[in-house]
């Protein structure tokens, strides 16, 4: 079977509701097509790159104690907040964080969840390593973490959280670049207590660009999923 092709746009800056229903949209029309005559063959994979304004966003089971503003607070510093239909629990999206999503249909691939959010996790773990970082994986934590082995010096780059129905995904992963991690601190992130949240640019202490982060990132994507990404503009 040759490379699956997924579709990759690049969204920019956009507030969260309007990535959340674009993303709902392309899942509805993939569930609907899997119930035609030609099935899962007529689906479409999706890779949508996106930053958000400020915003928290909590998973389906995740609890609302973990976000430590009130909702007066929340106004007053202009940070936006969801109850999701994600997996996970509370984590933040703002500026100079790569955030991804993708609308697979996992039937043209695996229909394992769990391999598929290891393969999320080696995306991030493949970027990490072409700066010199070793990511790596946290005993019943999903997401990419550095020295998670290490007691009181375990810190989480990269946060993942999805949703699937009829093996068709939605939500993905969110990779801390130049992230403001001043966010962090009035969140108990993923709702684990007494562990660090990191960046890019806090591990290399300077900047990166987002454009190239966001290229090493649609590579390694398609080695880990033997994909195509074909770029589509996105207006």
């Amino acid at each position: 079977m040759g490379k699956q092709k997924i579709i990759f746009r690049d969204l920019g800056q956009m507030n969260y509701q309007t990535a959340w229903d674009l993303q709902e949209t392309l899942l509805k029309e993939n569930v609907r097509r899997k119930s035609t005559p030609d099935g899962s063959a007529s689906t479409e994979h999706y890779l949508l790159f996106v930053e958000h304004p400020p915003v928290y966003t909590l998973g389906k089971s995740g609890n609302k104690e973990h976000v430590l503003l009130s909702n007066e607070e929340l106004e007053t510093n202009q940070i936006e907040f969801f109850h999701t239909n994600r997996g996970g629990d509370i984590t933040f999206h703002g500026p100079d964080q790569l955030v991804g999503y993708p609308i697979l249909d996992l039937e043209k691939y695996y229909t394992d969840i769990g391999k598929y959010l290891r393969n999320l996790e080696e995306v991030m773990i493949l970027t990490m390593a072409e700066y010199g970082i070793k990511g790596e994986r946290s005993a019943g934590e999903t997401g990419v973490w550095i020295d998670p082995d290490l007691p009181g010096r375990e810190r989480k780059i990269c946060a993942i959280g999805v949703r699937c129905s009829r093996w068709v995904t939605m939500h993905g992963f969110a990779f801390n670049v130049n992230t403001d991690l001043s966010y962090f601190n009035h969140i108990i992130p993923c709702g684990i207590v007494n562990k660090q949240v990191t960046s890019l640019q806090q591990e290399l202490g300077r900047k990166l660009e987002m454009q190239e982060v966001k290229g090493k990132v649609k590579r390694n994507f398609e080695q880990v999923f033997e994909s195509t990404l074909i770029s589509e503009v996105f207006l």
